[in-house]
């Protein structure tokens, strides 16, 4: 062993194949410290070479040997250790650092100075301290979500002055409250999430305690069961509250009052009971939705209140609300409650004035049990344009008023018991949208539907109603039947599934259609100009499910029609369109088609972009023109896995797609041979006959002749 001068090192002598001995100077770090990486690149290279014969070195034992092989050993073993895998760089754009989702447990040393907005979601993160944030105290912006954040360095989030946006949610923040750690002053924070964290009554104290600039706050997702009354006493600032998803059973007195800002509180979610002496007058949106609500009342008080939208949809309310007597509500939603009134709790002391709803926009009372709406409930809703009573006991709705429902725009009285419809001279002229699918109309007034000058969609899905004919009289009408034409702005009209039995010539004349739907109207006889006044507007023709096996209607007079629907029929042909179509989507699923006629799919070919054809029992060979069309045009067989056809009687399905000239080619060859052989067959046996025949008379007239 030698030293060199000014080095610390140490001389290994190796063996070779011929015996000499190899120097191998390694620093004295090298056993100590690990081996450097140009050293073992240097060892790695010397490994390659000679290690293979070191056992034969003459004169020099494997364990005699054994202290000067090991250095280079530790240096093969290093070597061939393979690089540390490295992650992706976080993305940086301006300021902004995105660091999200790489199995992070800090941050990352190399990202550059002045960022001022950082993501580092969906990591790794235990501990938040100032090791953690590799020194990025300037930030303005700070994403923390889903991560495992258990603990926060006493003063770090203090000492961040410009910081505006923080989001803690995600993360394991209970443990830190149970603490009873205080996070400190966030003096500059303006929105703060700490949803999903566990956090149970009380523990947000320790978050909230002084944050004077706080305005936007989340505490959705913990397990919260009471809002005390100095719980956001250090965050006089707020404006907007999310307690959604928690178990709120209370909400002490003056819990909120101290927020003179206050203007969102989402609360949804709980499990709220009553909601008494309703006095937040600052508050614009209220969200109540999904808890157990079985009263609200707000406090007898002229003064103003700017709530704008409140929701108590999914409550177990019996009674309509009482709501603030100077309010400017104008959306209201009462779905999935347990109304069987609209009148407030106490009718006697609380009865509703004139311009109690003056600003309502929205109604929803969907999904409760009414069976009544007394029209001087509309009274004072001068400016609703959108009334949803859907999925209700409501037999009877009746607007004879012309000052009721000014500006109604949309009404849904779907899947009610509705028997009645009565409307008056001059009402419901704004009314663009009519939902009555679901009920029970059997007998409406003709010209029920002519009263609206604005309807635009008529929704009657379900219900049995007959179609008057356009061109006779009303006295000379069937009683039970309804006018369709003359509708002028009417483009949607839905009248599926009412039982029609013929559709009337013209029936929907002057009416601009864009969309018919006459499904699932089993037997129903269209006359053969029954669409007749629809040539430039109809773009949808819907028949499926109507027990069809004939189409006399002429079509081709439709100019604008786009898709037609004839799925599930008894169709055996269609009618021999002798124009171009303009039909773009066609569907004849499950019907009894067994030939398309040629001039038919000439007349489709042109426009024809998506065709559904399959569960038919379509001949190969019949439809050769169908063949060509789908194999060598642009048109798309939508159900190509189902669209089938058969050789010859008897024979397995073929996929429409693999059918071939040469199949059809095939088969009429064989099919001439069999007509040939029979033919053969037939003329043998009519000479047999003959010749039998002429030997049976030939043996008569000998014997005569020899008598």
């Amino acid at each position: 062993m030698r030293r060199k001068k000014g080095k610390a090192s140490s001389e290994r002598s190796v063996g070779d194949c011929s015996g000499r001995a190899i120097s191998v100077d390694l620093p004295l770090g090298v056993l100590e410290g690990g081996v450097r990486a140009q050293v073992a690149e240097d060892v790695k290279s010397t490994c390659s070479r000679h290690t293979a014969k070191i056992h034969r070195v003459p004169g020099v034992s494997i364990m005699a040997s054994f202290p000067l092989l090991f250095p280079l050993l530790v240096g093969c073993v290093v070597a061939a250790i393979p690089p540390p895998h490295h992650r992706p760089p976080c993305h940086i754009a301006g300021t902004s650092a995105i660091c999200r989702d790489l199995s992070l447990t800090g941050t990352p040393v190399d990202l550059p100075t002045g960022v001022q907005a950082l993501d580092l979601s969906h990591n790794q993160l235990w501990n938040l301290s100032r090791d953690t944030l590799a020194g990025h105290t300037g930030l303005h912006q700070l994403d923390l979500h889903s991560n495992m954040i258990h603990f926060i360095q006493p003063g770090l989030l203090e000492a961040m002055c410009d910081l505006r946006v923080l989001d803690l949610s995600g993360n394991r923040l209970n443990l830190f409250a149970q603490a009873k750690n205080q996070i400190g002053t966030l003096a500059a924070v303006e929105c703060l999430d700490l949803s999903s964290n566990g956090l149970y009554t009380g523990m947000s104290d320790f978050f909230l305690a002084d944050t004077p600039s706080l305005m936007d706050l989340s505490l959705s997702s913990n397990s919260i069961t009471k809002i005390a009354q100095n719980t956001f006493s250090g965050a006089l600032a707020l404006r907007r509250i999310s307690l959604h998803n928690n178990v709120i059973l209370e909400i002490e007195d003056g819990a909120f009052d101290s927020l003179d800002g206050l203007s969102e509180l989402d609360m949804s979610k709980n499990s709220i009971t009553c909601i008494t002496d309703f006095n937040l007058s600052c508050l614009r949106v209220l969200n109540l939705s999904r808890n157990s609500l079985e009263l609200f009342q707000s406090t007898k008080s002229a003064e103003p209140y700017h709530l704008a939208f409140l929701d108590l949809s999914r409550n177990k309310l019996p009674y309509f609300p009482l709501l603030p007597t100077n309010n400017a509500i104008q959306h209201l939603d009462l779905s999935r409650n347990r109304l069987q009134s609209v009148q407030v709790t106490d009718v006697a002391e609380t009865k509703m004035s004139e311009t109690l709803l003056k600003h309502l926009r929205y109604l929803d009372l969907s999904y409760n049990q009414l069976t009544d709406l007394q029209q001087s409930f509309f009274r004072s809703m001068m400016s609703l344009e959108v009334l949803n009573v859907s999925n209700n006991c409501v037999s009877m709705f009746s607007v004879t008023d012309q000052n009721l429902l000014l500006a109604a725009k949309i009404i849904n009285l779907s899947y009610n018991s509705l028997q009645n419809l009565s409307l008056g001279e001059g009402t419901l002229q704004a009314l663009e949208e009519l939902f009555l699918q679901g009920n029970d109309l059997r007998t409406l007034a003709q010209e029920t539907f002519q009263k609206l000058p604005s309807l635009n969609l008529l929704q009657l899905h379900g219900n049995n109603l007959q179609v008057c004919p356009s061109e006779t009289k009303p006295d000379q009408n069937p009683p039970s039947c309804v006018l369709f034409s003359s509708l002028p702005k009417l483009k949607f009209l839905y009248l599926s599934q009412n039982n029609l039995k013929t559709l009337p010539c013209r029936a929907f004349a002057n009416t601009p259609l864009k969309l018919l739907d006459l499904s699932l109207n089993h037997g129903m006889e269209m006359h053969q100009d029954s669409l007749g006044g629809l040539e430039h507007s109809l773009v949808q023709l819907l028949l499926r499910e109507s027990n069809i096996s004939h189409l006399n209607t002429d079509m081709s007079s439709l100019r604008s029609l786009k898709l037609v629907d004839l799925s599930t029929n008894h169709l055996t042909s269609l009618p021999a369109w002798k124009r171009d179509l303009s039909i773009e989507t066609l569907n004849l699923q499950n019907n009894s088609l067994v030939t398309l006629e040629r001039t038919t799919m000439a007349a489709l070919e042109r426009s024809l972009k998506t065709l559904y054809v399959g569960d038919n029992p379509l001949s190969c060979c019949g439809n050769l023109d169908l063949v060509r069309l789908l194999q060598h045009s642009a048109v798309v067989v939508a159900d190509i896995e189902a669209a089938t056809c058969v050789l010859h009687e008897g024979s397995e399905p073929v996929n429409i797609e693999k059918v071939t000239q040469e199949m059809c080619s095939g088969q009429k060859k064989a099919n001439y041979i069999v007509i040939i052989v029979v033919t053969v067959f037939l003329v043998v046996i009519v000479l047999g006959l003959l010749v039998k025949f002429c030997k049976s008379r030939k043996g008569k007239y000998i014997r005569r002749f020899s008598a």
